[in-house]
């Protein structure tokens, strides 16, 4: 006859309130090249997996260069709203302050931003910029630079 009549059961470790867990905020996904347009592929030719702060960067990215309300499949918090606010504004003061607005909202829109700062913009004539700004994710000690062309 079984000597333990009660099974035993090992709980999973639970993670106090207002602790991160890490593994949880940050999933793996695949890479994805912005210069090339396309998913980074190994000398295999399989996708190759972006870590967890890749992945959040890429996020980044993709907010910041995606126009809102212009794409059916994603909800009303992906995109930056940047064609409409121009529309309304003259001088460059005016554009690069709906800017670092717009990217600011569509940034904070994820709870793991901590904070979306020190905007640097650079004209290229009348018809590029280059944004320059520091996003910082909430578990992470240190900022990170992102650049991105308008």
């Amino acid at each position: 006859m079984a000597e333990n009549l009660y099974p035993v059961v090992n709980l999973p470790t639970l993670i106090p309130p207002g602790q991160v867990d890490q593994e949880q905020v940050y999933k793996q996904s695949v890479a994805f090249d912005y210069d090339t347009g396309d998913f980074v592929l190994d000398g295999a030719n399989k996708m190759v997996l972006a870590s967890g702060k890749d992945t959040y960067i890429q996020w980044c990215l993709k907010q910041c260069v995606t126009e809102r309300f212009t794409k059916l499949a994603y909800s009303n918090s992906v995109g930056v709203e940047i064609q409409e606010g121009i529309k309304s504004v003259t001088d460059v003061n005016g554009v690069e302050s709906i800017i670092q607005r717009t990217v600011t909202e569509a940034l904070m829109v994820n709870p793991i931003t901590e904070y979306v700062r020190d905007f640097e913009f650079q004209w290229d004539g009348s018809d590029s910029l280059n944004v320059k700004f520091v996003v910082k994710g909430k578990p992470w000690v240190e900022d990170i630079s992102l650049l991105v062309s308008y």
